[in-house]
């Protein structure tokens, strides 16, 4: 990978703000120095920030952080997940320490194996990434400001770092992921080493400035050097097939159940018995504006359309290999296509069209 952003500019910025890694202190309006922001306010902020879902676990919880305390289940969670530590507390209403502030920043952006973020990791993570100083300030409470500056600055140096990406398609193309799901090498998907399963990512090609949405949900590439396994799909949005190996920049979005599908990679309904499939398929939602286009290698009819307010027509447009099916949603709302094969198998599928604000 290449990095993009001057190292100098963002020490420099979290320099500026508060004085951060320096003797000095923020100085709020009143004239007193800014408080520092407790453990549990710092991490929420942090965890609030990636737009990923915190799920009940059988893990034990911090003795001090109780169920029926703020941000207990993000707190729980995350020390299930390995994001915290596991100790038998948290202190949830201490200081927040630059050192602990920058561990957990680092792990929840998962630039690396969990298990290989860790304390002693700190140093090389920081000269990679350049948004703080550590020696002789691990002990220094952070400020909220100078939290939010960290993540900031942390934040842009991931989106300008350069990755290079491969594509992966007929090969795998059926068969399962590393997160139990089948590999449709038409999805726009992605195979990552440490993003979770369900995060969206923005991948900008370096060389065009294409970009494509995709959803993580396998693991890999397993190729020195690479960071990302495109689906076919995916890739060729952004790059020529032939290419096969590309530079790209990321930008995560979050996980695909909380971000919304304004900025949900599509996916698709495909399949309609086992003789036939649908490219690209009918996805679950459709920005409003945006066509339906449906083909495939073997013949299909479209039986019926039932839109969102009830009324349901009868079609039965058959399209032939080479020909297209193109439908144009006027309101939002549900549709539901009844799409069948000539053997007399169909299927429902349900597209939400959706308004998005520009």
């Amino acid at each position: 990978m290449r990095r993009t952003l001057s190292v100098a500019l963002l020490i420099v910025s979290f320099l500026q703000c508060g004085s951060a890694v320096s003797a000095g202190t923020s100085v709020a309006t009143d004239g007193a120095a800014a408080p520092a922001i407790t453990r549990r306010d710092g991490f929420l902020r942090i965890w609030a920030s990636i737009q990923r879902p915190s799920n009940d676990t059988r893990e034990v919880s911090y003795a001090d952080v109780p169920e029926e305390s703020e941000g207990y289940l993000d707190i729980t969670y995350a020390k299930y997940r390995g994001i915290l530590d596991d100790t038998e507390t948290f202190r949830p209403d201490d200081p927040l320490l630059l050192s602990d502030g920058l561990l957990w920043l680092f792990r929840t952006r998962s630039v690396a194996d969990i298990d290989d973020l860790t304390t002693e990791s700190l140093p090389a993570l920081l000269e990679r990434y350049g948004i703080a100083k550590l020696e002789g300030h691990e002990g220094k409470e952070l400020t909220e400001e100078e939290l939010l500056t960290l993540m900031r600055n942390l934040d842009e140096s991931l989106a300008s770092e350069e990755h290079e990406i491969s594509l992966y398609g007929e090969k795998f193309h059926g068969k399962g992921t590393a997160f139990g799901e089948t590999f449709d090498m038409n999805a726009l998907t992605a195979a990552h080493r440490t993003f979770p399963w369900n995060t969206l990512v923005r991948v900008t090609n370096v060389d065009n400035g294409k970009s494509v949405t995709v959803r993580i949900n396998d693991r890999g590439p397993y190729v020195e050097g690479r960071d990302m396994d495109l689906s076919v799909a995916a890739f060729t949005t952004i790059a020529a097939r032939e290419k096969g190996v590309i530079h790209a920049t990321f930008q995560r979005l979050g996980d695909a159940a909380i971000v919304g599908p304004c900025v949900n990679a599509a996916t698709y309904q495909t399949r309609i018995g086992k003789e036939l499939r649908l490219s690209p398929g009918v996805p679950h939602y459709l920005q409003g504006g945006a066509a339906l286009n449906l083909h495939a290698p073997q013949p299909f009819v479209v039986r019926s359309v039932r839109y969102p307010d009830g009324n349901e027509t009868r079609i039965l447009d058959w399209v032939l290999p080479g020909e297209n099916y193109r439908f144009m949603p006027a309101l939002s709302g549900t549709y539901t296509f009844l799409i069948g094969t000539p053997a007399g198998r169909q299927r429902e599928m349900e597209m939400n069209v959706v308004e998005c604000s520009s």
